[in-house]
Formats: structure tokens, C-alpha cells, sequence
């Protein structure tokens, strides 16, 4: 498939640097809208850095838009990752994590939703018709807008919200296991020293207690590589 043009949400964690090195539409510019999912410690520079520094060694043109999410998005949202008084949940067993029924504190309410529009709202005005997106839905925090329901729900939504429709979203990842997508990644030159998932960062580390961390540790162990994380607690 042959693209001119796509545009695609971005955050700094391993699923998101992986995917948009995945040459799956084959486009001449890849527009990008990075957005940084950390609980409200300051890291959005990072992320976007990290971005940059990957759209640079895929060796195409780029324009990031940050719309930080504990700024713009996310005011007056009940989250973890936005409110200082909501606690991130920590030492969570894998089993928990994402068990049927389970939504955790750091889901951040129609996140998703609200960034796929202003996705699609740039992509029709730019006269793009692929939205790439690296939601994933195993090894994951249970996120209901990470799901291939929801992917399937907004296409259609696309269709009917906008003058023309003929719109596709893309979500190559969403069914990839977390080692699955750290494989992948590294046969596409991703260095994942650069990534950041930690939901509650301690300074310049990661917490390693926190479900992102978890998930991370899982997925570089049954990948069989070496985690390029620093953590402030080991495993």
C-alpha cells in the first residue's frame, strides 16, 4: 500500500517508538502528533526528544505537534497520570494486570478518543486519509480505548464525522505480544534506550513498580534481550 501522506498519535513507550518504524503504509511524510502519558512529573520534553530523535534515524520528513497531555487534554480528568491525589497503582502481579473486568486509576478518560480527533480533524484538513496508532491490546493495562473494538468504532465514526469519509485506522501493533513488538522493533534498528513507559517516574528513573514498568521487564525478558531501562527499584 502506497501513502503520501499519514498521521499518527505518538507517547515516548516501547509500543509507540516500535510502530511508526513499521513501514506499513510505505508513506513519503509521516506526520506525527506526540503526546506524553507520564504522570504529571515533567517529562514531555524527553518524550518529544525521543521522538524526534527517532523520525530522524527513520530517515523521514516529520512535523510534531506536542499536545501534552496534563495540559491540554486531560484538565479536570479523574487519573493517576493527571491528578497528583490519585495514586498510581504499584506491585501489581502480572496476573492483575489487565485481568477481565480490570481498569486501572491510570486509565485517563476517552484519552484516546479525544486524541484520534484532533488526529483526524489535521489529517482532513491536510488532505490525509490513514491515521496510524500503536494502541496494544495484550501485555496491557486493560485500557478499554486500546482495544480492536474501539479501533473499529472510530474508523467508523470517521466515516460520518467528516465531509468525505474514506478514512483508515491503522493499529499494526494492537495484537502483538510486548516481546513481539521489542523483536520487532529491534529488527528495525528502534533503540529503546530512548524509550521511556514508566507511569511514575523517581527522578531520571524508572519506579519499576508501577504496571507499565511491569509490562516492560515482561516483555524484554521473554524477548530475550537486555532492558536498557534504569530503574529505581530492581526486579
Amino acid at each position: 500500500m502506497r501513502v503520501e501522506e499519514c498521521r499518527i498519535q505518538l507517547e515516548g513507550g516501547v509500543a509507540f517508538h516500535t510502530f511508526v518504524h513499521v513501514d506499513a503504509s510505505g508513506a513519503q511524510t509521516l506526520r506525527a502528533a506526540a503526546c506524553d502519558a507520564t504522570r504529571i512529573a515533567n517529562r514531555d520534553h524527553d518524550t518529544c526528544d525521543a521522538c524526534r530523535d527517532e523520525r530522524v534515524d527513520a530517515g523521514r520528513r516529520l512535523a510534531i505537534v506536542c499536545a501534552r497531555l496534563k495540559r491540554d487534554v486531560d484538565r479536570g480528568t479523574a487519573s493517576a497520570l493527571t491528578r497528583p491525589d490519585v495514586a498510581v497503582p504499584k506491585d501489581r502481579s502480572l496476573a492483575e494486570i489487565g485481568a477481565p473486568g480490570d481498569v486501572p486509576a491510570t486509565y485517563v478518560p476517552a484519552r484516546n478518543t479525544v486524541l484520534l480527533s484532533l488526529a483526524l480533524a489535521w489529517a482532513e484538513t491536510l488532505g490525509a486519509r490513514d491515521l496510524f496508532v500503536g494502541v496494544n491490546v495484550l501485555d496491557a493495562s486493560g485500557y478499554p480505548d486500546c482495544r480492536p473494538e474501539f479501533v473499529r468504532a472510530f474508523e467508523a465514526l470517521a466515516q460520518v464525522a467528516t465531509r468525505a469519509g474514506g478514512f483508515h485506522v491503522h493499529a499494526p501493533l494492537i495484537e502483538l505480544t510486548k516481546a513481539q513488538i521489542i523483536r520487532l522493533g529491534l529488527s528495525l534498528g528502534v533503540d529503546y534506550a530512548l524509550t521511556h513507559s514508566c507511569y511514575d517516574p523517581v527522578g531520571g528513573l524508572a519506579c519499576g513498580r508501577c504496571d507499565a514498568c511491569a509490562l516492560r521487564r515482561k516483555g524484554f525478558a521473554e524477548a530475550g534481550v537486555a532492558d536498557p531501562t534504569r530503574y529505581a527499584v530492581s526486579s
